[in-house]
């Protein structure tokens, strides 16, 4: 038998579905068996339609998540029926998948639960060292990167020739004096001496992007340019090119989380030796 489902029809479905279990008990509604739709010997009854609808939908947001899920339900009922149809006996016989996946299921759930309940992810700063000596090869920047400052003020800013200044200052007083006047006046505002920025994260807000921007950073300490709303003031204080070995504490974040995932299977390794010799101690694991 073939079975054809417009839309409308679809949604006539829903709202008589809906229409159903709105006028029913809350308990008539959970066992209500009376069928909406039949798929081969498979039907979609009231009931299977309630449980699915979540209880904090509208009317109106039922009948639709109503239509999406009978909808979903026939294709799915459709394809089902074709592949017991057309596979084969032992293409079908997925026992052994489904247990292998209910072990592996269960035992990933139980290794989590351990990891919550057991494990600690303190990360040393002797050890964040070492895994960077070790791994030197494989934190070789493949952007380059720079320290300094980054400002975008308004066209309509006051003062713009003492912002030139200050931005291209090294002093600690006139840095005091940028922020308070940024505060006051920026679009946006960074300084950043103590931690590395990608080049092309401060090439992606500037109106176009520096040309040759390895060769720039090289031989250029200041960078100024405009559009017709605002300009842009950047200050290069430091600098790595690419190829060039990162920084630690640039990569500092890479590395904890590669110690890290160390660790948890360090742990998970611990744990199955300690049950491995559990079992044997209590005679639940023997050898014939």
């Amino acid at each position: 038998m073939k079975y054809l489902f417009t839309k409308s029809s679809i949604i006539t479905l829903c709202i008589f579905a809906c229409f159903l279990c709105f006028s029913c008990s809350e308990n008539d509604k959970q066992e209500n068996n009376e069928p909406i739709l039949l798929v081969g010997d498979k039907q979609l009854t009231n009931g299977m339609l309630y449980r699915a609808i979540p209880n904090h939908l509208s009317d109106e947001d039922s009948v639709f998540f109503a239509q999406d899920y009978i909808n979903r339900w026939i294709r799915s009922e459709l394809l089902l029926r074709k592949a017991e149809l057309n596979l084969t006996p032992e293409e079908k016989d997925v026992e052994t998948l489904l247990d292998e996946y209910r072990r592996s299921l269960l035992v990933h759930q139980y290794q989590q639960k351990l990891l919550e309940q057991k494990f600690s992810p303190f990360i040393t700063g002797s050890e964040i060292s070492q895994c960077y000596d070790e791994m030197v090869d494989n934190f070789k920047l493949t952007d380059p990167i720079i320290k300094g400052v980054f400002v975008i003020v308004p066209k309509t800013a006051p003062n713009i020739e003492t912002l030139k200044k200050l931005y291209r200052s090294d002093k600690q007083e006139d840095m005091v004096k940028l922020e308070a006047y940024c505060f006051q006046n920026s679009k946006k505002y960074e300084v950043f001496f103590d931690h590395w920025l990608p080049m092309k994260e401060i090439n992606n807000k500037l109106p176009e992007p520096i040309a040759r921007t390895e060769q720039f950073i090289r031989y250029n300490k200041h960078y100024e340019t405009s559009d017709s709303l605002f300009h842009y003031f950047l200050a290069i204080k430091e600098f790595k090119l690419s190829a060039e070995l990162a920084p630690m504490d640039y990569v500092e974040e890479k590395i904890k989380a590669i110690l890290l995932n160390k660790k948890r299977m360090a742990f998970i390794k611990q744990i199955e030796s300690d049950l491995y010799e559990e079992a044997l101690k209590d005679k639940s694991l023997k050898f014939y």
